[in-house]
């Protein structure tokens, strides 16, 4: 059988033993950890809360897909705690900020994006989460459902729901580390936020259903985003369940 490209990628990002990457980092060349829209407007978000709520193991055991949802609108406080709980900072320690989802060399190199429908005291449109700052940057106002929805590959739960988080990977974070192999762990770290988004809306008596099925060039289209430097990785749907 003729290698396709997922065979030759799988083969050329292995590890062996005495063919580690080698040398010094050039720390001159990191990538900001931060991508930043200074000029867009800001949406302040509520502090998010650390303690209480369901126990663990409950929520692990009612963790599923959830595909149908109310046509109801969803608090702007729960929306904070989502984005907090996905990709937060919930530390800093010797000059870093760690957030709530582990990363490879904590580089952080997934973004996180908001395509949002039905939320309270916030307008429908394109968002970015700063996490610096947990507030959302708004990129462009409007109703993107059919949009998004068609990026997803023209899944209706991409419509129905209050909000799609699209979560993208910028590159150049990771690779300034681990070269090719860090293609390999951008998909790594996605998938962990994406576990704590379904865990948090079990958590909060919301739906959520991750979508890896997508066409990437019009999920980045929606998002304003290259393609190349940055592209979408992973979205999840969230909402209230019927």
């Amino acid at each position: 059988m003729d290698k396709g490209s997922g065979d030759i990628f799988q083969e050329e990002t292995r590890y062996a033993r005495g063919r580690l990457r080698g040398g010094c980092l050039d720390w001159e060349k990191k990538p900001e950890t931060y991508k930043m829209y200074p000029q867009a407007s800001k949406v302040p978000l509520d502090p998010p809360e650390r303690s209480g709520g369901m126990p663990f193991w409950q929520v692990i055991g009612r963790r599923r897909s959830v595909r149908n949802f109310k046509d109801a609108p969803l608090g702007k406080k729960p929306l904070s705690q989502l984005l907090w709980a996905t990709q937060g900072i919930v530390r800093r320690q010797m000059g870093y900020e760690f957030r709530a989802a582990p990363s490879a060399g904590a580089l952080y190199p997934i973004e996180t994006y908001l395509v949002i429908h039905n939320i309270e005291d916030i307008d429908c449109g394109v968002y970015h989460y700063s996490v610096k700052d947990h507030q959302l940057d708004l990129i462009k106002k409007g109703d993107f459902r059919l949009d998004i929805a068609g990026a997803a590959l023209d899944q209706k739960i991409a419509y129905a729901a209050n909000v799609v988080f699209v979560w993208t990977a910028v590159f150049a974070r990771s690779k300034w580390k681990y070269g090719q192999r860090a293609y390999r762990y951008v998909y790594l770290d996605a998938g962990h936020i994406g576990e704590n988004l379904a865990l948090a809306a079990v958590a909060l008596g919301l739906g959520s259903c991750q979508i890896g099925a997508l066409y990437d060039g019009e999920s980045n289209r929606v998002l304003e985003i290259d393609g190349k430097e940055e592209s979408t990785l992973y979205m999840s749907v969230v909402g209230h369940p019927q």
